[in-house]
């Protein structure tokens, strides 16, 4: 996420021409577009950081639900 956001600022930035970013060149950021998309085609798939992530968020909902599910309800006698 890191890179996509230096992406966006440095595009914005040599869009507007602002400070020494004016003169950098256009490849320089495709250039980082490139590696963008090489790291959320392959690499990330390839160290199984997509999963990781999705268990993450599977563990979350779980542990939701069970809190939700074991928390005292008004007018309970438990």
């Amino acid at each position: 996420m890191p890179i996509i956001i230096l992406i966006v600022v440095l595009s914005l930035l040599r869009y507007f021409e602002i400070g020494p970013v004016a003169n950098l060149s256009w490849w320089w950021i495709a250039g980082l577009f490139g590696v963008a998309f090489l790291w959320f085609e392959f690499f990330e798939r390839m160290l199984g950081l997509d999963k990781r992530r999705a268990h993450d968020e599977m563990d979350k909902a779980r542990d939701a639900r069970v809190k939700k599910a074991f928390e005292k309800k008004p007018g309970s006698r438990r």
